[in-house]
């Protein structure tokens, strides 16, 4: 059925329940499960908005930033497997960084997904239709099929 299942967490129950349906779907077809987290990306400048300085962050700073916040995303991985039994499946695991939406566009071309299994965190009406969930927005630009679990 399915050899390569990618599997973005954040740290929702949803995804939680997104990654015990995913397990299931491997242990059934011998699938690869990829589990992947984003990061987000450190700003620029967080500037005058938050009470901090107008100039930029040193390179040096931005890294400290971004590092901090891998660290933080390798985190929610760990919480999901501690969560999941996962013995016996063979389990693959990637930390990005950026808009979650087009990083895990990305990591399923590069893995060549052959469905992504993703939670969503079931927005209210009026706030999903201004702003959309990663979930909705992967189901229309990823070049595999997408099953969300709610």
């Amino acid at each position: 059925m399915y050899a390569k299942i990618l599997v973005p967490l954040d740290g929702s129950e949803h995804a939680i329940r997104a990654l015990r349906v995913a397990a299931a779907l491997a242990r059934d077809g011998k699938a690869t499960l990829h589990l992947m987290t984003v990061a987000g990306s450190p700003p620029d400048s967080v500037g005058l908005f938050v009470g901090g300085s107008a100039d930029p962050f040193s390179e040096e700073e931005r890294e400290q930033m971004a590092q901090a916040m891998r660290d933080k995303a390798r985190k929610v991985i760990d919480q999901a497997r501690s969560l999941i039994d996962l013995d016996g499946l063979d389990v693959k695991e990637s930390v990005s960084q950026g808009h979650p939406a087009e990083q895990i566009k990305k990591q399923a071309a590069t893995i060549d997904a052959d469905v992504i299994v993703m939670g969503s965190r079931g927005l209210g009406n009026v706030r999903g239709m201004m702003f959309g969930s990663v979930s909705h927005k992967v189901s229309h630009i990823a070049g595999c099929g997408v099953i969300t679990v709610t």
